[in-house]
């Protein structure tokens, strides 16, 4: 399986089960506090700042100045110093960036160990919810929420795109939050079900609605096709329950973060792979599986090698899959290979409605940045603010980090981008053959910037029309899942909470896929049930509501 950010999958893959773990034992966070000054608290001071910045305005420092960034680099579009980004950035705003690389196959480790040994850079890009609970328990990343005063940009979009209570839930145990995040003015999940469209319409079924719809069209596929088993993850189940699991009502899969899930009815925080939700949902997929509709190989198998779910989408054996935007073209360009060119239609489809309605995902964040605590012993510190702040979430920043310098590579005109004929963008399939690529080239829309904040227009500009019809189709057809209310744990409680975490998950995980697979019974439920008490259930459901309790006593 190709790892590639903007099909969504290192967020959820790619970082080890260690830091997974560390990184979702308290995901839902939340404060009702302001980060307006405090009365009385004295600005920051610096010769290099600017003193009327404002925002929708271009920052530049008024003498030169240098910050150091952690870069992550991709195999297939390493970093070069040569890149125009780079003096396109310091022409604009007379910043220079000092970059410490790090590969992609270990960055999340890296990432660690050099931030926990004092040896980081100043800024730490690609950052997610999540990612800096652990270092701000060892308080080696700065509080965001106390400076973010000086990011006008920042505090327009959190307010235009209606997302001070997503902000709000980064709040750690002492009220404040340590990253910021890359904004999105909307948000779609990023992993669907990918389907061969024709196919279903040949088959009588149309677009499935529903889990119910889409078991009702494969048992017609099926029957038109009896040596397929029609539907598909490839990223061994934790893609497709993922999705899945917010109809049902539950968390599962890559969504599965700290395992628990709030019960409106009791008030508490219950553990999601208990509760009735899961038990439907896992009886759901054993159906499928025990009729012979759903490819039980791509639940154990990972999307890679021979024999895979892209293969047996060519071969007509799969014709629904877990994917993304790049899976369609990935599916499409093996059914090219296999002679069927011109004779299919592959198709993003809204993730499917179930018993607790058509419900997806949270509304999400992207990858935004931490800084380390040594940047605020930077004499420029208030420009390195002030240039964040630019760099992130000004639409003159976003323009150019996704498609260059406007005049030279790109037109535009209202929300309508145009590369311009002598440059491509190969890994959005734009003008290709064109001799400059923006993107290998000159490092415009690299996965380390350009994916974090954007505006509707700017995410529609570079995706191709089915892509678009997607994102409407969620946006018109479903409704995103309330997040769950806050319940930060404190260090020492973080320490706990992922010593329990670990072997209830490995546990979940097991019999999850055994349930589905049929390799145990489901009459075993409740016995399964009584392993995960045995495994101190409880006392982990302890840790997280009485972080619930203590967060909303103390904040209101």
């Amino acid at each position: 399986m190709k790892f590639d950010l903007r099909r969504g999958v290192l967020r959820r893959t790619g970082r080890p089960l260690t830091m997974a773990v560390a990184a979702t034992v308290a995901i839902a966070l939340a404060a009702c506090s302001s980060d307006s000054p405090e009365e009385g608290e004295s600005a920051l001071s610096d010769s290099a700042a600017m003193t009327n910045y404002a925002a929708d305005t271009t920052f530049k420092a008024s003498e030169p100045v240098k910050f150091s960034m952690l870069w992550t680099d991709w195999p297939e579009n390493p970093v070069k110093p040569s890149w125009q980004i780079f003096e396109e950035i310091k022409k604009r705003t007379n910043v220079s960036l000092e970059l410490t690389n790090i590969p992609f196959s270990d960055a999340k480790q890296k990432q660690s160990l050099l931030i926990s040994s004092g040896d980081a850079p100043q800024i730490i890009p690609l950052v997610y919810t999540g990612d800096e609970q652990q270092f701000a328990a060892t308080q080696s990343v700065l509080p965001m929420s106390d400076y973010v005063k000086y990011m006008p940009n920042f505090q327009k979009y959190v307010k235009e795109w209606d997302l001070q209570k997503m902000v709000d839930n980064l709040r750690q145990a002492d009220g404040k939050y340590y990253m910021v995040p890359g904004l999105q003015e909307v948000s779609v999940p990023t992993f669907t079900l990918v389907i061969r469209k024709d196919v279903f319409e040949q088959a009588g079924a149309g677009v499935p609605q529903t889990w119910d719809e889409l078991r009702a069209a494969l048992v017609k596929i099926k029957a038109k096709y009896p040596d397929s088993k029609p539907l598909a993850d490839g990223f061994e189940g934790a893609s497709m329950l993922n999705y899945a699991a917010h109809a049902f009502g539950t968390v599962a899969g890559w969504g599965f973060g700290n395992g628990t899930q709030f019960d409106e009815a009791s008030g508490k925080f219950i553990y999601a792979a208990t509760s009735p939700g899961y038990k439907t949902m896992v009886e759901y997929f054993n159906g499928l599986a025990k009729d012979g509709l759903l490819d039980t190989e791509s639940f154990t198998k990972k999307n890679d090698g021979s024999g895979t779910v892209t293969d047996k989408f060519a071969q007509n054996k799969v014709f629904a899959a877990s994917g993304s935007n790049g899976t369609v073209n990935d599916f499409s360009t093996a059914l090219d290979a296999a002679g069927q060119k011109g004779k299919y239609e592959v198709v993003e489809i809204a993730p499917p409605g179930g018993p607790a309605g058509q419900i997806v995902e949270p509304r999400n964040f992207w990858n935004g940045f931490m800084l380390t605590t040594k940047a605020k012993d930077d004499p420029h510190f208030l420009s390195m603010l002030q240039f964040l702040d630019w760099l992130y979430y000004s639409p003159e920043s976003r323009d150019m980090l996704r498609w260059g310098v406007e005049g030279q590579t790109y037109t535009k005109s209202g929300d309508k981008y145009t590369l311009k004929p002598e440059y491509s963008l190969k890994s959005f399939n734009i003008n290709l053959g064109a001799k400059t690529d923006i993107g290998t080239d000159l490092g415009y829309s690299n996965n380390v910037l350009a994916d974090s904040t954007e505006s509707r227009a700017l995410k529609v500009s570079y995706n191709p029309p089915a892509f678009v019809d997607y994102i409407n189709s969620v946006l018109e057809t479903r409704k995103p899942r309330a997040p769950f209310p806050p319940a930060p744990l404190n260090a020492d409680e973080l320490e706990q909470a992922a010593l329990l975490a670990t072997p209830l998950k490995d546990t979940v995980d097991t019999n999850t896929l055994k349930f589905i697979l049929g390799e145990r019974p489901l009459s075993e439920w409740d016995a399964y049930v009584s392993e995960l008490q045995a495994k101190n259930l409880q006392g982990y459901l302890d840790l997280i509501n009485g972080a619930y309790e203590r967060f909303k006593k103390n904040n209101g």
